[in-house]
């Protein structure tokens, strides 16, 4: 799949008297954090590309700059992995919860307790433990014991 090459990310602004359409077709990014550098570098170049010769970019801006964006990187980076840690997180605490007597609140806000027998883990859903023929989430665990 192909795109126009000048749209924007939301929120993105360009320089006064910058232009971002330059008529061509590129390949649609497969992440968000490859679009942000990608949108970040065309824009730099528009700029120093428009800028005025009598008052060029200061240096220490454009430094500011790439290490703005060396910072996002970083951060999208680090929340993926956090993100990742926490889905494996949620996984152990699940599959440690097999065998084990547990305690939950029901939706007329009875207690109810018994045995897991069976989890289940769908994507970046909280893992669904199959108690008896009830599915309760992790989240709405409020005891364990041992059986």
């Amino acid at each position: 799949m192909t795109t126009t090459t000048g749209t924007t990310a939301p929120g993105a602004t360009v320089p006064a008297g910058a232009s971002l359409h330059s008529g061509s077709t590129s390949a649609v990014p497969k992440a968000n954090q490859e679009y942000n550098s990608q949108l970040f570098l065309k824009l730099l170049v528009t700029q120093l590309a428009n800028q005025d010769p009598s008052s060029p970019m200061d240096s220490g801006q454009m430094v500011a700059q790439t290490a703005q964006l060396a910072s996002m990187e970083q951060m999208t980076s680090l929340n993926a992995t956090t993100t990742s840690t926490y889905q494996t997180q949620m996984q152990a605490t699940g599959t440690s919860m097999l065998g084990k007597t547990v305690t939950w609140t029901d939706a007329d806000g009875v207690a109810q307790t018994g045995k897991v027998t069976a989890v289940a883990f769908s994507g970046k859903d909280t893992p669904q433990l199959t108690i008896g023929s009830t599915t309760v989430g992790l989240s709405s665990i409020t005891g364990v014991s041992a059986s």
